[in-house]
């Protein structure tokens, strides 16, 4: 059987969509996956997937200082990671994006490997930029983004498959919700501070007409006596938590954005914007309200007053959920799948 080595990490999200391919392409290619010692290496022990952890060197966004050792970094990164492809003799790469991709792309080209990777949102991260040339492809899940490279291909973003067809009063009846219809709130994969305090200003007022299910991050939950209010810290399993959910309240992380639209769930989104970020989120959200498939409420607009009034709006907009159901926006697993098996047939 042909193997498959995934590569990304440094967050969940560099991590997730490769997990769902690897259960989608599970029984016709091997997979093992490399990357820092970080949350991918968590995740995929979490899965039964077989890991290789090398050094990976990240260039710090506005600190000079902090990158001057980049280069010699680098190189020793790509070695690692060049000792990991001659030990598990994959017979393709697959990478997520990431600063923990380049030195495994770069260590894979050199070894006739062929390298696909994936750019998750619609204005191409640094890595990917600089892994292109060293691909076959450049798989996008964004229709514009593939403009951006000469090998580029639309395939949308792949998902997992226990997200889809779940039963909503299972999912309700497990995390105590009545029948009423569901707000879902999340913030990312630790929750965010500012959606949290300014949502439990106005949950009471919020949940005299619907649920409210917060996935509120580590150690973030707070005592409430509010009927309908849920706090979660995390869902390990978000199939689960989108079935019960009439509309949502989110960043706008690609893939998520990506997941809550394929699945038909009107979404507000509020893009994370800061000196730390390169402004993928804020991208990403004028994308899909210029397709009318959500709202959008900005950071620097957010307050308690502002946040009612999008929640009740984005919860009574029927063109919106029209759109919703319009929309082509789906799973791409099936996409990436016959682009992995060509490039393979092509090796061979």
């Amino acid at each position: 059987m042909k193997k498959i080595m995934y590569c990304g990490g440094g967050s969940a999200g560099h991590v997730i969509p490769n997990i769902a391919l690897i259960e989608y392409l599970r029984g016709e290619f091997d997979a093992v996956y490399m990357g820092t010692e970080g949350i991918e290496k968590q995740i995929c022990a979490q899965n039964g997937i077989k890991f290789y952890s090398f050094p990976a060197v990240k260039l710090v966004r506005g600190k000079i200082l902090c990158n001057l050792a980049i280069p010699i970094k680098l190189t020793e990164s790509i070695s690692q990671a060049g000792k990991i492809l001659d030990r598990t003799k994959p017979d393709l790469l697959f990478c997520k994006g990431g600063y923990v991709c380049y030195p495994a792309a770069v260590a894979a080209k050199k070894r006739k490997i062929p390298v696909i990777t994936h750019e998750s949102d619609l204005k191409p991260g640094l890595a990917n930029k600089l892994i292109a040339k060293k691909c076959k492809n450049v798989l996008t899940a964004f229709p514009a983004t593939k403009q951006f490279f000469k090998n580029g291909i639309f395939v949308g973003t792949p998902m997992r498959q226990n997200l889809f067809n779940r039963n909503k009063y299972a999912a309700k009846q497990k995390l105590g919700l009545d029948m009423r219809p569901t707000l879902l709130v999340f913030g990312g994969g630790s929750g965010s501070k500012i959606i949290n305090e300014n949502l439990r200003k106005i949950v009471k007022d919020v949940c005299r007409d619907f649920n409210v299910l917060h996935i509120c991050g580590k150690s973030n939950t707070v005592v409430s006596t509010v009927y309908g209010y849920k706090q979660i810290e995390f869902a390990g399993d978000m199939g689960e938590i989108y079935a019960c959910a009439d509309a949502a309240v989110a960043r706008c992380g690609a893939n998520s954005a990506n997941e809550l639209i394929a699945l038909k769930i009107p979404t507000l989104f509020i893009p994370l914007e800061n000196r730390a970020t390169r402004g993928d989120q804020i991208k990403n959200a004028e994308y899909f309200y210029a397709e009318g498939l959500c709202k959008v409420l900005r950071e620097k607009n957010l307050n308690a007053q502002t946040l009612k009034y999008g929640i009740y709006e984005i919860i009574n907009d029927c063109k919106i959920k029209a759109a919703l159901e319009k929309s082509g926006i789906k799973c791409g697993n099936e996409a990436v799948k016959k682009v992995v098996q060509r490039t393979i047939l092509q090796q061979s």
